[in-house]
């Protein structure tokens, strides 16, 4: 009995690994691949979820640098049972979770033109980083208290 208890025990441990760490789940392959530039991608990690209205209809690909621009280019792979997305769609790095996982959210646009293999996705929002926000508001409240005390 104790036996029995210790491997279910085990094989909770492995599913919830599975699930922290992106591996639960996969595609079959048949994605198509799109990019987006961030000024900055925070924790994003390969394999992260896109999503779109809560559901997952991708995978990040990959994440580089682009020297010239200075930008991170994220590759996308996008399910081609969600072929429809439109071409001026806006993507946003999140943040979900408790362990604070990022990913990537996906709002459509209006245009009648979809994304296709190779597009790029040119409205983003980089990922809001903790430590920058509270330095602004930290030199925010400094800088108002000295202008308080003239």
């Amino acid at each position: 009995m104790v036996g029995l208890f210790m491997v279910a025990g085990v094989l909770a441990l492995f599913f919830l690994a599975m699930k922290v760490s992106n591996l639960g789940s996969f595609t079959t392959g048949d994605v198509y691949h799109v990019t987006a530039r961030f000024e900055n991608v925070g924790g994003l990690k390969v394999k992260a979820p896109v999503t779109m209205a809560g559901v997952e209809v991708g995978r990040v690909k990959s994440i580089g640098y682009d020297p010239k621009g200075f930008q991170a280019v994220v590759t996308l792979g996008i399910d081609k049972r969600y072929s429809e997305i439109p071409d001026d769609t806006f993507a946003k790095i999140l943040t979900a979770g408790l362990l604070g996982e990022q990913y990537i959210g996906l709002e459509p646009g209006g245009s009648l033109r979809n994304l296709t293999e190779g597009s790029d996705i040119r409205l983003t929002q980089s990922a809001l980083v903790l430590e920058d926000v509270i330095g602004q508001f930290i030199f925010g409240k400094a800088h108002a208290q000295e202008g308080a005390s003239k």
